[in-house]
């Protein structure tokens, strides 16, 4: 999905290169709550006379569902604000902690009262990498790592074994966060 980004320069000489960087940002964003409406980045110097060595500003606004998350990065919270770039990353850092928040919050009774568990079998172990993969029925490979299985079953898990697992997004992908492992009679193992 592409999300909807508005950039404004004041009193600021438009940058390709500063655009760029703030579209980099907020692409980054969708990854920690993927149902971001739209992005407002403005950026001003502090103060309008100096010409070396002048602070920046940021103000960011992001429009989820139901909510406007702002940031404001201003220069005398950060003298390392003299650098553009440094504001933004600082100014988008903030942003990804709220978002993180808020998607907690956002999700936190959608998935654990609403969400069935999904089945899947285990296609592949790295026992000392201590990480597999799941393959859901539509053919979706989903990572998991050992602290996902429930019990500490682990060890225990074997190629082609039907598990259920709730799935999340990671930094890399699907991932799931719980792997329960299923008996041969279909029902669940002895889970604590």
């Amino acid at each position: 999905m592409t999300i909807p980004i508005q950039v404004s320069f004041r009193h600021l000489t438009y940058s390709p290169f500063v655009a760029l960087a703030v579209r980099k940002k907020v692409a980054r964003l969708e990854k920690y709550f993927p149902a971001i409406m739209s992005v407002r980045v403005l950026l001003e110097p502090s103060e309008l006379k100096r010409h070396q060595g002048n602070l920046y500003h940021v103000r960011i606004d992001v429009v989820v569902p139901g909510r406007k998350l702002v940031v404001r990065r201003d220069p005398s919270e950060h003298h390392a604000h003299e650098d553009i770039y440094v504001c933004i990353r600082d100014a988008f850092e903030a942003v990804r902690r709220q978002l993180e928040d808020y998607a907690r919050i956002h999700f936190r009774g959608k998935q654990r009262h609403h969400e069935i568990p999904k089945h899947g079998k285990v296609t592949r172990l790295f026992p000392n990498e201590q990480c597999g993969f799941l393959e859901t029925p539509e053919g979706r490979e989903i990572y998991f790592h050992q602290n996902s299985v429930l019990n500490e079953e682990f060890g225990e898990l074997k190629m082609g074994e039907e598990v259920r697992f709730v799935e999340e997004r990671g930094d890399k992908g699907p991932q799931a966060s719980t792997v329960d492992r299923i008996g041969k009679d279909g029902k669940h193992l002895k889970v604590a």
